[in-house]
């Protein structure tokens, strides 16, 4: 397997560790009642701050994983691998697992630094299947 593709299996499974990481402290903070239901009306109870920004970063990562896709797609069924795109995958890994730590916690302007990285390896390796 190309570096390319273990770093995007990896970050599918970050996902599933940030769906655990989510999911646990919302049944708490919400109730299972509320989660196993329909959710046709808002919860009763608030989420804490830091569930919330889980679930935020959670949801971020979704957005984040489809382009990381396409860059790895692109790279792979054009055979551009090269370890400047290789390294850009490990880049956007290590980005978006730094990013649920700092999101979590509210670290300004970490958190933004962090994701603009993960983008930014995202950027530069479309740009480098066109070139």
């Amino acid at each position: 397997m190309t570096p390319e593709l273990t770093a995007l299996t990896l970050a599918a499974l970050l996902q599933i560790v940030q769906f655990a990481a989510y999911a646990i402290p919302a049944n708490r903070d919400l109730g299972m009642g509320y989660t196993m239901s329909a959710r046709d009306r808002e919860p009763s109870r608030e989420m804490s701050e830091t569930t919330a920004r889980l679930g935020r970063a959670f949801a971020n990562h979704f957005e984040s994983l489809a382009l990381f896709t396409i860059a790895v797609l692109v790279i792979q069924l054009s055979g551009q691998n090269t370890p400047f795109t290789a390294a850009c995958a490990w880049t956007y890994l290590a980005a978006r697992v730094a990013y649920v730590p700092a999101y979590a916690l509210g670290l300004k302007p970490w958190r933004s630094l962090i994701w603009f990285a993960g983008f930014g390896s995202i950027t530069l390796m479309l740009i480098a299947a066109l070139t």
